[in-house]
């Protein structure tokens, strides 16, 4: 057992590096409308962005423990810092989109690698009536960076341009080695370094890439063209096989032994839907408020900041909290707070102001900040110590996992509803629309007072009703995100219930399974 003053030394030196590289998560999401500008690209490719780093982070998750044994917890600390470092460079030079994503997919391989191997040595540092605390305080490091992460991005893009925003983690990163190299421990275990399922792990880098590539790319080149349909039977197929390799390996890189564990289990359905929930409305947001309501990078990211500070003021309360009341009332609470939130966002336009848009945030992430101590304190209890590290490397893969399929499945669903939208509008625009006729009249006067021709005036006039049929149905197919995302937190709830059910009796059998 660790002393008072190491297991905050450890917890200070881990979380500075796992909260440098969960801000580079969301602080690119603000400069989406700036690169698709900067390098001709629509929404399908920039979001890549975003995707690339949540999708590596996933893959990489499952690597963790094994970093962790081979190199111990300093050795792999610092290794994932180096790689981290590269792809910062890599996404500062890049000369396209290609290059930038490949720069992404850099620093989310060193995020995954270190959220896990962090939360399990801050976990093991607190005794056990205070583990509460002590994944409250991880939460509050994953919450609180990408909440933050929007609004430096932002004021970076608004003062010196989009590829500063990359060198911002960079300060603390250092630090985090620093702090490393003094306090994190070493190598315990001798010898030559585990094992590792190489082939598993190609194979699940395969299944997502595959998918989410076929996803991603379903609306722009077709649903059923050859390379979608190709990349998703491969996907599928490699996932198969993943699974039934899994089940047969005698060090598998993703236990499903510990899905024989109802608690656990449904806390990892949970988390799937939370990462969905965190990662697409992180996503959502910046890129939304731009759009629709106008609002500059600066901005876009300064609406996260008053959620930001009740997360950080309340998060050791709710830890508290966490140890002495049951995990699924507190989880079921935030899940229906992160749903009402959306649920607000999806009834905003053009009109709504940065108060009001900032007051629905802070609903939303009240309740982020009611699930993340007890839903991670829920599905660890059930745990055997000889099980932590592969079950923090789990849950933590599964909630990444929701956060990629969360952004491409979003930006799926807001182009098919923004297309259906346009197309319904487009509809009503005939010469007995009243409206519509009136406003190509009045656009017509103001070309025919600027001296127009005849024969200009009318086309732009059907441009101008075409560009605010366009933005308006953009605009609700943002909308349509936001009540997509609180209708899955609601629907959460079912399994956040059977959190409870088998509490008491999981504990009595862990703790005999211990005292024997």
């Amino acid at each position: 057992m660790s002393t008072p003053t190491n297991k905050w030394l450890v917890t200070v030196a881990g979380m500075a590096g796992a909260i440098s590289m969960v801000l580079s998560s969301t602080i690119a999401n603000v400069a989406v409308p700036t690169v698709m500008g900067a390098f001709g690209v629509g929404q399908d490719q920039a979001q890549w962005l975003a995707t690339g780093f949540v999708a590596t982070m996933v893959a990489s998750q499952l690597l963790s423990a094994w970093f962790a044994r081979a190199l111990g917890v300093r050795g792999a600390y610092m290794a994932v810092n180096t790689v981290f470092f590269a792809g910062t460079a890599v996404c500062y030079f890049s000369p396209n989109i290609h290059m930038l994503v490949l720069g992404r997919v850099l620093q989310g391989f060193a995020a995954g690698v270190v959220q896990p191997m962090i939360m399990a040595l801050i976990f093991s540092q607190f005794p056990p009536d205070r583990r509460g605390q002590a994944m409250a305080i991880h939460g509050m490091g994953i919450q609180i960076a990408p909440m933050l992460g929007p609004m430096v991005g932002g004021l970076v893009i608004d003062t010196l341009g989009w590829r500063e925003i990359f060198l911002m983690p960079v300060p603390v990163c250092i630090l985090a080695l620093f702090l490393g190299m003094l306090y994190l421990p070493g190598r315990e275990e001798r010898g030559a370094p585990p094992r590792f399922d190489w082939l598993g792990y190609s194979l699940l880098v395969s299944t997502l890439a595959t998918l989410l590539f076929a996803g991603a790319n379903g609306q722009r080149f077709g649903w059923d063209s050859n390379v979608v349909v190709a990349m998703a039977a491969t996907g599928l197929a490699t996932g198969a096989s993943f699974v039934w390799l899994q089940l047969r390996s005698s060090a598998p890189l993703l236990d499903f032994s510990l899905f024989k564990i109802p608690q656990f289990t449904s806390a990892v359905i949970v988390a799937f839907v939370f990462g969905l929930g965190n990662f697409a409305s992180n996503y959502l947001i910046p890129v939304t408020v731009q759009h629709v309501q106008g609002f500059t990078p600066f901005l876009s990211g300064l609406l996260l900041v008053p959620a930001g500070m009740l997360v950080i003021s309340g998060t050791s309360i709710f830890g508290r909290v966490a140890d002495a009341l049951p995990a699924h009332l507190m989880v079921m609470c935030g899940l229906t707070l992160f749903a009402l939130g959306n649920y607000l966002m999806s009834t905003t336009d053009a009109n709504t102001t940065f108060l009001a848009f900032a007051s629905m945030i802070v609903v939303a992430r009240c309740g982020m900040a009611l699930i993340i101590p007890s839903l991670n304190v829920s599905a660890l209890r059930a745990l055997t110590p000889a099980q932590l590290h592969g079950g923090t490397g789990t849950i933590n893969f599964i909630r990444q996992l929701g956060g990629s399929c969360g952004v491409t499945a979003l930006v799926v669903f807001i182009e098919q509803r923004t297309e259906f939208h346009a197309q319904a509008m487009a509809a009503t625009q005939t010469s007995a629309n009243a409206t519509s006729m009136a406003l190509l009249s009045k656009v017509g006067e103001l070309l025919a007072q600027l001296g127009l021709s005849e024969n200009v005036r009318g086309p732009g006039a059907l441009h101008y009703l075409n560009e605010m049929i366009e933005a308006q149905a953009a605009a609700r197919g943002f909308t349509d995100g936001f009540l997509m995302i609180a209708i899955v937190f609601l629907l959460a709830a079912i399994p956040a219930w059977n959190l409870g059910k088998d509490r008491r009796g999981s504990t009595r059998r862990r703790e005999r399974g211990l005292a024997r």
